[in-house]
């Protein structure tokens, strides 16, 4: 399909489309609010930024609930999900009292959250964040991680997808 462009409106949906076919690996990105609760969301915008230093980068909607916690926090946790985890990628993108309800966890650095049997975790200590468009870009350098030879969850053209290989 060709789009014509108007200046610089695109019809979101179609932009959408497009960009969904770079598949991504899906990940729930975890870390405590100012009181100490867990907080945790669904995520497939995580990048590697850089291997020396160790650098990760993810965003976040500008219109999250669990933004404030993303903001003034000083680590988070990118928990990379396996394919038997599929369950937990729904369950940390659906609004819910607790997101970890029958999550089973181990406390990383700084007592965060970190999910257990993960195809990995990246532990990371929050170095920046930046307002991006509609979403807001966070920076962290890895502090510590952990991978099981485990198949990752991915997801490509609006599915969940499982890599094979060629």
């Amino acid at each position: 399909m060709h789009l014509e462009v108007c200046g610089d409106k695109f019809d979101s949906r179609e932009l959408r489309n497009v960009l969904g076919c770079f598949g991504t690996g899906v990940t729930v990105v975890t870390t405590l609010d100012a009181v100490g609760r867990k907080v945790g969301l669904t995520a497939n915008s995580f990048s590697s930024v850089s291997l020396d230093p160790p650098i990760v980068l993810w965003s976040l909607s500008k219109q999250s609930k669990s933004l404030e916690a993303f903001l003034h926090c000083s680590r988070f946790v990118i928990n990379v999900l396996s394919m038997d985890q599929l369950p937990l990628s729904n369950q940390f993108s659906k609004a819910a009292e607790d997101r970890f309800a029958g999550v089973s966890t181990s406390k990383g650095l700084g007592e965060l959250p970190v999910i257990d049997d993960c195809a990995a975790n990246i532990e990371c200590k929050a170095i920046s964040s930046q307002e991006v468009g509609d979403h807001i870009l966070f920076l962290g350098q890895i502090e510590r991680y952990n991978y099981l030879k485990k198949d990752a969850l991915l997801f490509c053209n609006g599915n969940y997808a499982k890599a094979v290989q060629v």
